[in-house]
């Protein structure tokens, strides 16, 4: 049993850190619908008031941004108030929500609705990814990437009770019920987080660097070191996302969409079979690289996933009009693609401390955003190069990404965290303030129920 498990079964059992941990991917699970099952909803709208379709899409695009953009801010609260108050005010956002949706009449209605479960979306997602970055330590990647990958479980656990529901109550009763329980579970499950040991250490020795010092969302914007981190986030995000997005009308395009494929005595469409399992890999690698980051090290996890999204990219712009192969290659993409938000929390946390890592790894997370408004750049290429322009693009940029992290990346923040390891030897501002708040840490309280 490590230190930090020992601290915290002297008392209530869920104030071990491990089941700390199972709470927040719970807490994931729960509000992962406000932004994965959306798509059930839209065409029941569009039938009840004669919504066009991209009206109501423009709903979740408002929620997107909000709980992107949000989420920084909402690390702040967590860094300063601890989880509970946070997650808590996103249980109520989350369930209200759906609630209004239930009772939107008018579409200025639907979209005051998304910027409020944006709002509860993004304080749930942020404070439970920050939490894990403080838990483990040790285990930062691993503990990221099961959190993320809860986001992704509770869609793949309730779509198809909420499809029946769609269908057999409406709509309105179904978003009323779910909003419900959805939040009213959240909210619950809140009263059992509790602040992380502030300062606690890592409980097996690491051989690669990770910072003594924590710097503040501030400070850390004015390092160069986390604008390249920013870049390769936004790079690959914006490199799959510009593959990911566009599936369906690819594999339409090439005539393959509705091709009955057959898989454990189920027949389903290819498209549909594809994206089915391509939600599955999406939520396997977030733990998986987040794992394999924590033994060999964040870049070079970096350097070998981003070389094989590129490589897989490329497979399917050579291979993909054969049935077969674009399922394979589809899974491949997501398999090396949905492990940013595990890699890239981590990274941060290890480069920046754990005392303000909820509103680093927010600040950080606003490169989701960032990457989604260049996405519609693949539409451009694609009326004027065809997708094969898209793939070699995407493939390139990915690429170029997984060799910038090992050979650029690598270096400069090994040089950063070993110069500020040591803020008495570096004159200056930040260092002094780094120095300030190592200090501070090593007088930051057990854990607490806040």
């Amino acid at each position: 049993m490590d230190d930090i498990t020992q601290q915290t079964t002297a008392g209530t059992f869920w104030r071990n850190r491990w089941w700390q941990l199972v709470i927040g991917m719970v807490c994931m699970a729960l509000v992962a619908n406000l932004q994965y099952a959306w798509t059930l909803f839209v065409a029941p709208m569009h039938a009840r008031h004669n919504w066009s379709e991209a009206s109501i899409q423009l709903a979740f695009s408002i929620f997107i941004l909000t709980e992107t953009w949000l989420v920084p801010f909402e690390g702040w609260l967590v860094d300063r108030f601890g989880p509970r108050p946070v997650v808590a005010a996103g249980a109520v956002c989350a369930g209200l929500s759906w609630i209004l949706n239930s009772h939107a009449t008018t579409l200025g209605m639907l979209y005051v609705a998304a910027v409020i479960g944006g709002m509860g979306a993004g304080g749930v997602y942020g404070t439970c990814v920050g939490n894990a970055l403080k838990l483990f330590p040790d285990r930062r990647g691993l503990a990221a990437g099961l959190t993320a990958a809860g986001f992704g479980a509770g869609a793949a656990l309730t779509v198809i009770p909420i499809a029946n529901m769609i269908t057999r109550r409406g709509y309105e009763d179904t978003f009323f019920f779910f909003g419900l329980v959805q939040g009213i579970s959240i909210l619950l499950l809140a009263m059992l987080l509790i602040r992380p040991t502030l300062g606690q250490k890592a409980t097996r020795k690491t051989r690669f660097a990770v910072s003594k010092v924590d710097f503040t969302a501030r400070q850390m914007i004015r390092t160069p070191v986390f604008w390249v981190i920013y870049a390769s986030f936004v790079a690959v995000a914006a490199g799959g996302l510009m593959a990911t997005a566009q599936l369906g009308p690819i594999a339409k395009d090439w005539g393959i969409a509705r091709i009955p494929m057959t898989i454990f005595g189920a027949t389903l469409p290819l498209l549909t079979l594809t994206l089915s399992i391509d939600n599955i890999f999406n939520g396997l690698t977030r733990p998986l690289c987040g794992f394999v980051s924590d033994k060999i090290g964040r870049e070079n996890t970096m350097f070998i996933i981003f070389i094989g999204e590129g490589l897989a990219l490329l497979g399917m712009m050579q291979f993909g009009s054969n049935p077969y192969a674009f399922m394979v290659f589809a899974a491949l993409i997501f398999l090396f693609w949905g492990e940013i938000f595990s890699i890239f929390p981590a990274t941060c946390a290890d480069t920046f401390g754990s005392r303000n890592a909820a509103a680093n790894a927010g600040t950080l997370y606003t490169a989701k955003g960032t990457a989604s408004l260049v996405v519609p750049i693949a539409s451009i290429l694609a009326a004027t190069g065809g997708w094969s322009l898209v793939f070699v693009v995407a493939a390139v940029i990915t690429i170029v990404a997984g060799v910038s992290a090992k050979f650029i990346l690598e270096p400069m923040r090994r040089r950063f965290i070993e110069s500020h390891n040591e803020p008495e030897q570096q004159p200056g501002t930040l260092a002094m303030a780094a120095s300030g708040n190592a200090s501070r840490m090593s007088h930051w309280p057990e854990q607490t129920g806040e």
